[in-house]
C-alpha cells in the first residue's frame, strides 16, 4: 500500500460520511460561528454602550467646570474693585471728620492732611499700588518715567535732576510714569 491509497485513509479516519453529515456538521460550525460572532458583537455594544456614557459624563463635567469657571471670572471683575474701595473707606472718613471741624486753625488742616495722606498712601500700598519716585542723580528709566525736560549739567546724560511728579505701579505694571528732568548730553 501506498501513502496516498484512498482507503487506507478512509480506514484511518473510520467511516466515510455522508453528504447529510457533512452539510449538519458544516452547519453546526456556522452556527458556532455565528453564536461566537453574536457573543463578541454583544460584548462590543455593551463596551460601546460604557465608553458613550463615560463621554457623556466627561463631557458634562467639562460643561459644569466651564460654566463655574465662567461664573467665577464674571464675580471676578464685578468685585475686583471692593477690596480696594473697602481700603479707601477710612480715608473718605478722615476728610469728611476734618471737614466737619468749622473752626479748625491751619496747622489742624495741615496735620489732618499729613495723616490722611499716610492713610491713603498705606491703602494704596495694601492694595499693591506702589510709588515711583526715583531719587535725583539716579539712571532715568524709561519704563517708569517720562522725561519732560532736559538740562544741562555735569552729571552723566540721562540722569534723574528733580521729580515733577511720582508715578504709581500696580503689580509690576506702570499705571502712571514718574515725570522727571533729565541731564542733557555733553
Amino acid at each position: 500500500m501506498s501513502d496516498n491509497d484512498p482507503n487506507q485513509t478512509q480506514a484511518q479516519s473510520g467511516a466515510q460520511a455522508s453528504p447529510e453529515e457533512l452539510i449538519a456538521a458544516q452547519a453546526a460550525n456556522e452556527a458556532d460561528a455565528l453564536s461566537r460572532a453574536q457573543a463578541d458583537l454583544a460584548e462590543l455594544q455593551a463596551k460601546s454602550a460604557a465608553l458613550a456614557d463615560q463621554f457623556l459624563r466627561a463631557k458634562a463635567e467639562a460643561d459644569n467646570a466651564r460654566r463655574r469657571a465662567e461664573e467665577d471670572i464674571s464675580k471676578a471683575r464685578k468685585f475686583a474693585v471692593e477690596g480696594f474701595a473697602d481700603s479707601l473707606l477710612p480715608v473718605v472718613d478722615s476728610l469728611e471728620a476734618g471737614l466737619s471741624l468749622p473752626e479748625a486753625t491751619a496747622e489742624q488742616i495741615r496735620e489732618g492732611a499729613q495723616a490722611t495722606l499716610r492713610q491713603l498712601l498705606a491703602a494704596l500700598e495694601r492694595n499693591k499700588v506702589l510709588v515711583i519716585n526715583p531719587a535725583a542723580g539716579s539712571k532715568f528709566d524709561p519704563h517708569q518715567q517720562q522725561a519732560i525736560s532736559v538740562v544741562p549739567s555735569e552729571l552723566e546724560a540721562n540722569t534723574v535732576v528733580t521729580v515733577l511728579q511720582k508715578g504709581y505701579s500696580i503689580a509690576e505694571r506702570v499705571l502712571r510714569p514718574a515725570l522727571v528732568t533729565v541731564t542733557a548730553p555733553k
